[in-house]
């Protein structure tokens, strides 16, 4: 027979693991399985600017929409525009900043995506690009880079070639009427090019001409105006989750949103902050894409 100290001590081991299971339970994530829909979240970025400059302008931006939705957000920079694309419209990533024109492509081989908005630069959701020369080129009028070497960025950038590429067929260009052309992946790469003298012109978004333009460029010609760059997401995320993604974006010019301000201008100076988006804001670069293609058959 057990002593009255013998029975009392189990008693007290008995209530003291009921209390340190109940403590781990109240403890325990609520999903304590970690499933692919709790992991974190990919921000992919195109690579029209040096990588490292991209994680830097985007990181705050991630950690931001991170805070917001209580899900980590990750950036990365693909190797090229084909791959960011890709990886868009095979839902492989989960949140895009897109070009334009890459947006449009997308959704003609994947199929629609959910939008979330997209950039106002100083108050307005457009933008333009420009093709550019040397301020000493003497080069006045886009019919005077025939049978001169050209400079684009990326085969499927808006503004480093394909509406150049259009305004060059507008004027009677086509590239094989000129000396020569390159691509050389981003627009900061295109200025370069232009700097130095190896082409006599290239195309650029007007960010990049501004940003060099001090060194001794000019503009040839402006672009036509267009819907700005934009976000969108995988078609597998969860409905609520795109919901709080779309709010926080459109939250960030609330001068009640700590940081939303610096957030903005980390992606670029003059972004004042994001406006709704709808897939027909970029019918007119639609027009402009299906002219060039038809002009080059």
């Amino acid at each position: 027979m057990r002593s009255r100290f013998g029975l009392a001590s189990m008693i007290s081991k008995k209530y003291l693991n009921l209390i340190v299971l109940g403590l781990l339970w109240l403890s325990a994530p609520a999903h304590p399985m970690q499933t692919p829909e709790a992991g974190p979240l990919i921000l992919a970025v195109h690579p029209y600017l040096p990588q490292e400059e991209l994680m830097q302008r985007f990181s705050p931006l991630a950690r931001y929409l991170g805070n917001r939705i209580g899900r980590r957000v990750l950036v990365r920079v693909g190797r090229d525009y084909q791959e960011h694309e890709t990886q868009i419209g095979k839902n492989q990533v989960d949140i895009a900043f897109m070009g334009p024109a890459s947006y449009v492509k997308m959704i003609e081989r994947h199929g629609a995506k959910p939008l979330l908005a997209r950039l106002e630069v100083k108050g307005k959701a457009v933008f333009r690009g420009a093709i550019i020369t040397r301020a000493d080129s003497g080069i006045t009028r886009l019919g005077a880079v025939k049978g001169r070497r050209f400079a684009f960025g990326d085969p499927l950038s808006t503004m480093s070639h394909l509406v150049p590429r259009y305004m060059l067929q507008q004027a009677g260009i086509g590239l094989q009427d000129l000396a020569d052309y390159k691509y050389l992946g981003s627009h900061s790469n295109v200025a370069l090019g232009v700097l130095s003298g190896d082409f006599i012109a290239g195309a650029v978004k007007e960010e990049v001409y501004r940003k060099y333009e001090y060194r001794g460029l000019r503009v040839v010609a402006w672009t036509p105006v267009l819907s700005e760059h934009l976000f969108v997401v995988r078609d597998t995320l969860p409905p609520a989750t795109v919901q709080e993604l779309c709010d926080a974006l459109l939250a960030l010019e609330d001068p009640e949103t700590e940081g939303g301000q610096q957030i903005l201008g980390s992606i670029k100076s003059d972004v004042t902050g994001m406006a709704r988006v709808q897939d027909s804001d970029y019918d007119n670069l639609r027009l402009i894409l299906d002219t060039l293609q038809e002009g080059t058959r």
